[in-house]
């Protein structure tokens, strides 16, 4: 399990970034795989999710996860919620509520953790291209901040994700967020004719243009075989059908 410095000060919370060691799975999804949403054996997700859970709080709630489809939405945990089995279609979770582990999977996409240490909220972000580029942090933060959050309270990670050495892209892309900002030039790089995009330090701009500028950045690049987290694009250049997820979580205590 990964923390973060700045997070790991903060005593009403629990937090982590696990990669895929520790865990029951077998073959390709070897073995903290925690994708339900992969063809992984169900039972061996169930394990894996319940070690994770225990490693954040053995007293804790189950881990509440999203149905995640590289949106822009997210959800609120309240004090009259109720677990259901049917996973939400959301990208981000926000709550205020103690010993419910909020979490998002990734496998190369950014995961982000924010805590405001004042008014005692958490949030997790799975962020892709896709859910950056449609302004999910944006929307996060504004729910934190109408809901009583400040800008200077809030500790925001970036975790383990792809880095841009080892995320080529199409000019298409390129294309699509230069047209939106042209600021965003700064986060495409070419090499050898081929372009390479900086998603990490993307996110770490939109959240710096929401004004939350306390940031810690884990920079692990999960595409990095020997760092050994779980890689979409590792599992395809291997040609697997399928692959693993990574768990960020976080609690309040």
């Amino acid at each position: 399990m990964i923390t973060s410095k700045k997070l790991s000060k903060q005593r009403k919370i629990s937090h982590g970034f696990f990669n895929r060691n520790g865990g029951k799975s077998n073959g390709i999804y070897k073995s903290l795989n925690c994708g339900p949403g992969s063809s992984d054996n169900k039972s061996k997700i169930k394990e894996n999710l319940k070690i994770v859970k225990n490693k954040i709080s053995k007293k804790s709630k189950s881990i509440f996860l999203l149905n995640q489809v590289h949106s822009n939405k997210f959800y609120f945990i309240g004090k009259n919620f109720k677990f259901n089995k049917k996973r939400i279609k959301a990208d981000a979770v926000i709550t205020n509520q103690t010993k419910i582990p909020i979490a998002v999977l990734t496998a190369d996409c950014v995961p982000i953790l924010l805590y405001d240490n004042k008014n005692n909220m958490v949030a997790a972000i799975h962020a892709g291209w896709k859910g950056a580029f449609k302004g999910i942090i944006k929307k996060v933060a504004n729910f934190m901040f109408k809901n009583g959050c400040k800008r200077d309270s809030i500790t925001a990670v970036i975790g383990p994700c792809i880095q841009q050495k080892s995320y080529n892209v199409g000019n298409d892309l390129r294309k699509r967020f230069i047209e939106k900002n042209r600021k965003n030039r700064i986060f495409f790089k070419k090499k050898k004719n081929i372009i390479y995009f900086d998603l990490p330090n993307f996110v770490k701009s939109q959240l710096k243009l929401n004004k939350i500028r306390n940031i810690d950045m884990i920079k692990i690049d999960t595409f990095v075989k020997k760092n050994n987290f779980f890689s979409a694009r590792q599992s395809l250049r291997l040609k697997h059908d399928d692959y693993g997820r990574n768990i960020s979580i976080i609690m309040i205590n």
